[in-house]
């Protein structure tokens, strides 16, 4: 009998049944992960080697990945170096969220916000063995980018240093200058402290009574500026000739 329209036929006795067709898994499936997954490369190579050893053979060595997907995602090694760079906030979450909380309401920064913001960035440095291979970088190397950075981690803090500026205007004090020093300690004993476990004036801050001398002191110093401005008589303008 003729075989009906649309009548559908037998599979042919003999051939195998096809196998449901298998998705392709990996970058081509899910580029972002993949894209994650470098960035991600960049912070432990960046520890483990220092930013000496940001090479395609590193990170492709650390990710299991094909390097070729650097220049896939990011066009470059500069280019999958800047994306993390970028991502990387220098500004730890709590800092964050106070600076948010504050510049909401700046008529409430004071020594004790100031203080607490500083504390902040203490611990978080100590911490971040990313954040201080990247200060170090900084401060080893001319680079745009570097560059860019330092001057958005600058402009963050200016926001709260443009508010407090009028309680130290017409006095002496220079909390700026004040500032600057603490920053810069910091820096310099957790660069020296985590990378060869040194100490600085006979303080180790790898120990719990260092790092307690240091937080005394950085809120001893806030407090003491302000403090100072506000009982010094607010000098007058020097009139012009």
């Amino acid at each position: 009998m003729a075989r009906k329209k649309n009548q559908t036929a037998e599979p042919t006795e003999g051939l195998p049944a096809k196998k449901p067709r298998k998705v392709v898994s990996g970058p081509i499936r899910d580029k972002e992960k993949t894209k994650r997954r470098l960035i991600a490369t960049v912070g432990k190579v960046l520890q483990k080697y220092t930013y000496s050893g940001l090479t395609i053979t590193n990170i492709a060595k650390e990710s299991g990945l094909n390097p070729k997907l650097i220049y896939l995602y990011f066009g470059s090694l500069d280019g999958l170096i800047e994306e993390y760079i970028i991502e990387k906030d220098f500004w730890s979450p709590k800092s964050r969220t106070q600076l948010t909380e504050l510049l909401e309401q700046p008529e409430k920064i004071g020594a004790d916000e100031v203080s607490d913001i500083l504390q902040l960035q203490f611990d978080s440095f100590l911490k971040d063995k990313s954040i201080q291979r990247i200060i170090h970088w900084e401060m080893g190397m001319k680079n745009k980018l570097l560059r860019k950075v330092a001057d958005d981690r600058e402009e963050v803090g200016n926001q709260i240093l443009n508010y407090i500026d009028p309680v130290f205007e017409d006095t002496d004090v220079d909390v700026r200058a004040t500032l600057a020093l603490i920053l810069g300690g910091i820096y310099y004993m957790t660069l020296h402290a985590k990378n060869n476990g040194s100490t600085v004036c006979g303080i180790d801050i790898n120990e719990d009574e260092g790092r307690e001398a240091i937080e005394k002191a950085i809120n001893r110093l806030v407090l003491r500026d302000f403090e100072d401005a506000s009982n010094q008589p607010k000098k007058r303008p020097s009139k012009k000739k």
